[in-house]
C-alpha cells in the first residue's frame, strides 16, 4: 500500500563524512508487494498488485507487471541502498512516503479486492502504510480474504500487525525485531521463538513463520513446529529476500490449501537465499533456488516449548 522507487547505488566501500564515486546506479519500481508479485510471477503463479499510487507510478508499473491501484498518492516515495562490492553490505535509506489525503481512497481498495477475490487463489498483505491510512486496514484486507476461504499471508509491522494476528486464520511473517515487539518477548532462539508465538496461535493465527536472515526460518502451526536453514549462508543485498519467501509462502499454500510445512519451509529458504545474490530487490536466480532446495536442513522442534 505505500510503493516505491527503489534506487541502487553500487559502490567500493562506503564511509561515512567523504564524498563516493558511483559505480552504477539502477532505478525500479518497488515496495514489499511489488516485489512479491515479481517474485510470483518468476515462479510461474499468475498475480496482481494492488495498493496506493500515483498516474506516474501505476504507468510505470503497467509496463512491467499487472497491477491495478487506487490513484490516491500524490506522489510516490523512493528507497535508496547502498550497495558495496568490496564485501556485499548494503545501506538502506527508505523515506516514508506521501499521504493518502482522500477520505474514499481505503474504501476504493476494500470494494477493488473484494473484487478479485472470488478469482483467486492467494493473497499477500505486505509492507508500511502511508500516512492517512488506519493501521486496521492489513486486518480488514487479510479478513476479506479468509472469509472466502483465500489463504492469506501478513508480513507488516506495529500497530498493523497486532491487529493482522487477530485475524482467525492469517498467516503472520515478522522478522525477529517484528516479532519481539508483538510479543514482547525475546525471539532469538528458535526455543524462545516458539514460546513467543503460542500465545498468536491460541487467539486463532494458522501459522507464524518467523524469518531470521542468515539463520533461516522457523514455521510454528497448530500441528509443529520447525527450523530450517542453509548450511552456509548466501551473501549479497538481503533487500527483498523475505519478500521473496512470502510469494513462495503464499504459492505453496495456494496449490495445497494442507501443505506440508517442512517442504513449505524448504521451499521459502531456497527462495529467499536465490533473492539475496540478486544486487535490486524482487528478482530470484531461479537456477539458484533449484540448487540449494536439497541442501535445506529441516529440524521438528518440540512445539509445546
Amino acid at each position: 500500500m505505500n510503493p516505491a522507487y527503489d534506487m541502487t547505488y553500487r559502490v567500493e566501500r562506503l564511509e561515512r563524512g567523504r564524498v563516493h564515486r558511483v559505480l552504477s546506479v539502477e532505478q525500479r519500481i518497488g515496495g514489499k508487494g511489488i516485489n512479491v508479485s515479481r517474485v510470483l510471477n518468476q515462479l510461474g503463479k499468475y498475480s496482481r498488485a494492488t495498493g496506493f499510487a500515483d498516474h506516474l507510478f501505476s504507468a510505470a508499473a503497467e509496463l512491467e507487471l499487472p497491477v491495478d491501484f487506487v490513484h490516491a498518492l500524490p506522489w510516490v516515495r523512493r528507497t535508496v541502498v547502498i550497495s558495496e562490492s568490496a564485501d556485499g553490505t548494503a545501506t538502506s535509506l527508505w523515506e516514508p512516503g506521501a499521504r493518502v489525503s482522500d477520505p474514499y481512497a481505503v474504501d476504493q481498495l476494500l470494494v477493488r479486492v473484494a473484487g478479485f477475490l472470488p478469482d483467486v487463489s492467494g493473497m499477500v498483505v505486505s509492507g508500511s502504510l502511508p500516512g492517512g491510512v488506519s493501521d486496521t486496514v492489513p486486518a480488514q484486507l487479510a479478513r476479506a480474504g479468509l472469509e472466502r476461504g483465500v489463504p492469506t499471508v501478513c508480513d507488516v509491522d506495529g500497530r498493523a500487525l497486532e491487529l493482522a494476528a487477530q485475524v482467525p486464520g492469517v498467516v503472520l511473517m515478522p522478522n525477529r525485531e517484528e516479532l519481539e515487539r508483538l510479543t514482547g518477548s525475546d525471539s532469538g532462539t528458535p526455543a524462545e521463538v516458539v514460546r513467543a508465538v503460542r500465545p498468536l496461535l491460541d487467539g486463532g493465527a494458522r501459522a507464524v513463520l518467523a524469518t531470521r536472515g542468515a539463520d533461516g526460518m522457523i514455521a510454528v502451526t497448530g500441528s509443529g513446529a520447525w527450523s530450517a536453514t542453509l548450511p552456509e549462508s548466501v551473501s549479497g543485498n538481503p533487500t527483498g529476500a523475505g519478500d521473496a519467501a512470502a510469494a513462495a509462502v503464499i504459492a505453496g499454500l495456494a496449490d495445497n490449501p494442507k501443505p506440508d510445512w517442512p517442504a513449505l519451509l524448504v521451499d521459502a529458504i531456497a527462495t529467499s537465499a536465490a533473492a539475496v545474490v540478486i544486487p535490486v530487490a524482487g528478482e530470484i536466480d531461479r537456477s539458484l533456488r533449484a540448487r540449494l532446495a536439497p541442501t535445506v536442513t529441516v529440524t521438528e522442534l518440540s512445539s509445546s516449548t
